[in-house]
This record gives C-alpha cells, structure tokens and sequence, in this order.
C-alpha cells in the first residue's frame, strides 16, 4: 500500500474531474477543482475557508491537506495539491447557492436528484450503468441552468417593479406624505 493518494477521473455529468483516493480509503477532490466546477476561480475556496461560518462547521484550525499524489508522470511540482474532503467541497457548493451562483444550484440540484434516483432504484430493481447516471446527470445540470437562467430573467422583472416603486415613494415622501398613510385631507372652509 502506497502512502500517496491515487488520482482517477471522475465524470460530474458533462464535466470530467480529477479525485483523489487517499490511503485510508477516504476520498478528496482538489481545491481548484471544487471551485472550478461551480465556475468559480480558487481564490474563492480559500476565502470560504478562511471564511467563520466553515470554522464554526469544521473547526476554528480547519486548513486543507496538502497531499502528495502518485506520480503519473506529471511534470515535477504537480504531484501536491490542496486537498479538501468531499464534505467540504459539498459545504463550499451549498455555500455559493447561497450567495445566488446558478451553476452551484443547478450542480448540487442535479447530484441531490441522482443521490435520490439511485435510492429508489434501489428500492424498485431499476439497474442503469454508470455512464447511464451520469448522461441523466449532465441533462438535468443542462435543464436546471436554463431554468435557472429563466428564472433569473423572470426576478429581474420583479426587480424592476421594485425599483419603480422605491422611486413612486420617494416622491411621495418628497411631497411631504408616507406612502402607506392615507394622504391628509384639507378641510374646507
């Protein structure tokens, strides 16, 4: 047994990873490639990881693990990489659905539905291969992002409507009234 971890490819629907099997057993995927595949650059990994919020879940001394990977004849330098656990990576795609990334949410929608297909095929007998996975994979990220997209164009109408009238209320507030109070009525004379 090998002290180094052991790189194989590994398909995420249309798109084609590198991961990592370390000697233990355990799984790690590079920290460049868990940002890349929700179309971030890595700066973005690091500043998750230094963020509180992934302190508080893994710990305030939480850093990644630089690991040596069997050699496969890479150029020398590029047998370490910063290695993040699965659960990390699957902690820093959540986190960019929360701040709104579309590729993040169609990524984590479509492995969450696969994680729940695999289940019930379970349940039911359904055999599919893998490469049968992955292409419904692949779909369902394709579908998703143009929904998504959709979606995003359907939010920006209502941002408009926002906008027009955060501008009718500063009129009326201009005008000397609060826009959800009735209007003073002049008494006449």
């Amino acid at each position: 047994m090998t002290d180094k971890a052991v790189r194989a490819p590994v398909s995420l629907g249309g798109m084609d990873i590198e991961g990592f099997q370390m000697p233990d057993g355990s799984y790690r995927m590079s920290q460049t490639q868990a940002a890349l595949a929700v179309g971030k650059d890595e700066i973005n990994a690091r500043r998750f990881l230094d963020s509180r919020g992934i302190k508080t879940l893994l710990g305030k001394g939480y850093t990644p693990d630089t690991i040596e990977v069997e050699s496969t004849g890479q150029v020398r330098g590029q047998g370490r990489i910063n290695a993040l656990p699965l659960e990390v990576v699957t902690a820093f795609w959540v986190w960019q659905c929360s701040q709104g990334n579309k590729q993040a949410i169609a990524l984590v929608m479509a492995l969450a539905t696969e994680t729940l297909d695999r289940r019930f095929d379970t349940a039911f007998g359904v055999s599919r291969t893998e490469g049968e996975y992955n292409q419904r994979l692949s779909d369902r990220v394709e579908r998703l992002q143009g929904d998504l997209d959709r979606l995003g164009e359907a939010y920006a109408e209502n941002d408009d409507r926002l906008e027009r009238i955060s501008r009718l209320e500063d009129q009326v507030r201009r005008l000397g009234e609060e826009p959800e109070q009735i209007p003073h009525q002049q008494s006449e004379d």
